[in-house]
């Protein structure tokens, strides 16, 4: 009980400065906007007038130079080169006559000095006018590892852009328009199909059609051994020792395999949650071993992942009602707080990430790993210990706010608990954890989905 009890004093304080310190990250949400804009600025002209104003709105490229020029402003450190390229090369053309474009002049011509010698060679074309063909645009922004837009800036500044040698924005028009096709309107039809699932959903329940939830069957462990499972073997070893431990070693490994960038930093993504998986896992095999209990039907977990087909339906189903609740509760954190920023580093280096391995690792962690790891201590254990001793419907809302306050983000904190509820009253009403994992798996591959999809390729140095 002491032991339990110094765990939680001290995961509690752990937690509380996360959450603080999440307020100092930057906000991913502000990134996924300006990439939105990119891509409407590479697609404007393909669209028919009558899409035009629905799908990308009025004048992209001034809205991509507002939302460049607040990035630069309110940024923590001097805004990337690539950045700054790519705001002065919008601002030459963005429509504000003569002084704008000498304004933007002068901004490429304070970025020479700061860049290495090999940038500076675009940086010298842009200003002197040069037409060139494109291979010689495509030598020189080489160095500058571009974005899809600053790709098709430079060109149409540099004489590109005729029959002969199109631009880049002409050569993948089409694979473009459905790119963003994808991130507005499919995003929207899920949300509706969701509201609809959610009203009939409720409607059920209203008219007594709902079948009753089975009792939850769980782990035969106390507050005690729970307590000690989630607030010292995962908040205290896995991810306060584990990584003190486990960084040097994982730091000389890279190394020594030459990893560097997004791959290196998969890898290391990778096994630290691997590591960070191995302490709590590990205590509950020895708990559930050393139990006199008898092992009900399906195991203490009740993965009973057969069949399933209807593990994944009922997955998906709850994937859909979800997209709305957990919208709504993002909605309101935004109308009440604004942006607090601290979302997930995870998130950024996924929309950044220009590594194939790279991806697959971040895709392991969190599309595989994390929905495991976390359903099996939030869902498996704490869900039904606590539902034995304070009810169904308690103990969905305590594990739902444990399992939001883990995550250490206080602007994602009411999204994630708005999730964490919908995983529990699934876990509940199935019977089954894996219907929850598999939720969680789709809901957590959505998002990387969608990180693709805006992805620019490499990142902006």
């Amino acid at each position: 009980m002491l032991l339990a009890l110094l765990s939680l004093s001290l995961s509690l304080l752990l937690w509380l400065n996360g959450l603080s310190g999440s307020l100092e990250r930057p906000s991913v949400e502000q990134s996924l906007d300006r990439r939105q804009l990119e891509l409407a600025v590479l697609v404007e002209d393909r669209l028919p007038s009558r899409l035009r104003q629905t799908l990308v709105g009025e004048a992209p490229r001034q809205q991509l130079i507002e939302a460049l020029e607040q990035a630069n402003a309110t940024g923590t450190t001097p805004a990337p080169a690539a950045r700054r390229l790519e705001l002065a090369l919008l601002q030459r053309t963005g429509g504000g006559g003569a002084a704008a474009a000498e304004a933007a002049n002068r901004d490429l011509r304070d970025l020479i000095p700061s860049v290495e010698p090999a940038r500076r060679s675009l940086l010298e074309a842009l200003l002197a006018g040069r037409r060139l063909n494109g291979t010689d645009q495509r030598a020189l922004l080489q160095p500058w590892s571009p974005s899809p837009v600053l790709r098709q800036l430079s060109c149409e500044q540099l004489g590109g852009g005729t029959a002969a040698d199109p631009c880049p924005a002409d050569r993948r028009g089409s694979g473009r328009v459905l790119q963003l096709l994808a991130v507005t309107l499919l995003p929207l039809l899920l949300l509706l199909l969701g509201v609809g699932l959610l009203i009939r959903s409720l409607w059920q329940r209203l008219s007594g059609r709902q079948l009753p939830a089975p009792p939850l069957v769980g782990p035969p462990l106390s507050p005690v051994d729970v307590t000690l499972l989630i607030a010292g073997a995962f908040v205290l070893v896995g991810e306060l020792l584990v990584p003190t431990l486990l960084e040097p070693p994982l730091k000389l490994l890279i190394n020594q395999l030459a990893l560097s960038g997004p791959l290196a930093e998969g890898v290391r993504v990778l096994v630290l949650y691997l590591g960070l998986m191995v302490a709590p896992l590990g205590l509950l095999v020895i708990m559930l071993r050393g139990s006199q209990a008898t092992i009900p039907m399906a195991g203490w977990l009740q993965w009973r992942w057969k069949p399933l087909a209807s593990a994944t339906r009922q997955a998906t189903r709850l994937l859909l009602m979800l997209l709305p609740a957990v919208a709504l509760a993002g909605w309101l954190v935004g109308r009440i707080w604004g942006d607090p920023g601290g979302s997930n580093p995870l998130l950024e280096l996924v929309l950044n990430s220009g590594s194939p391995w790279g991806l697959a690792c971040f895709a392991l962690t969190a599309v595989v790993l994390a929905p495991l790891f976390e359903e099996t201590l939030f869902r498996g254990v704490l869900l039904p210990v606590l539902g034995q001793r304070v009810g169904g419907t308690a103990a969905v809302l305590i594990s739902a706010a444990v399992f939001a306050l883990a995550h250490l983000s206080l602007g994602e904190l009411m999204p994630l608990f708005v999730l964490g509820i919908g995983l529990g009253l699934l876990r509940w009403s199935s019977g089954r954890l894996a219907t929850s994992v598999i939720a969680h798996g789709l809901w957590n591959g959505l998002t990387f989905a969608n990180l693709l999809l805006l992805a620019n390729g490499p990142a902006w140095p």
